[in-house]
């Protein structure tokens, strides 16, 4: 959807950082128990070093958590809190592809040092690279719409 198009106004950097943090929390708690069922078929013995699997696996369960909201009503619990939705900015429902892009590019974001956030600041649209990448938005909905 197009600025003209969409009746709901786009969310600040605030907004979106706060929305992060409580996110952040439930996915460490989801990492945390990921990372100790990995540790079942050894025994509970911990691997030594960077276990580029254990890594591929973590990352894997990251992209679920947010695939699986993001997908199922555009919003994770943290987004939910702040009254934040995730949009296709084209007609139609969010697709799995751009739901990777927007997970790949956010990540490339946070690797430089946030920069891909902090552009939300200038953007016109207040969009960050990922939004822009993956044809998605943030919107913030009204206080009887959560």
């Amino acid at each position: 959807m197009t600025p003209e198009n969409s009746p709901l106004p786009r969310c600040g950097l605030g907004r979106r950082l706060a929305a992060i943090l409580y996110d952040s929390l439930l996915l460490l708690a989801v990492l945390f128990i990921a990372s100790a069922l990995w540790l079942i078929p050894s025994g509970g013995e911990a691997t030594e070093g960077q276990d580029p699997l254990l890594t591929l696996f973590l990352l894997l369960v990251a992209f679920a958590f947010f695939a699986w909201f993001w997908s199922h009503g555009g919003q994770t619990l943290g987004m939910r809190a702040w009254r934040v939705r995730l949009q296709n900015r084209r007609k139609g429902p969010i697709t799995l592809w751009q739901i990777m892009l927007r997970f790949l590019v956010a990540i490339a974001s946070w690797l430089v040092f946030g920069l891909g956030f902090i552009w939300s600041l200038i953007d016109r649209e207040k969009l960050t690279w990922h939004d822009r990448y993956s044809m998605t938005e943030l919107v913030v909905l009204p206080k009887d719409k959560k």
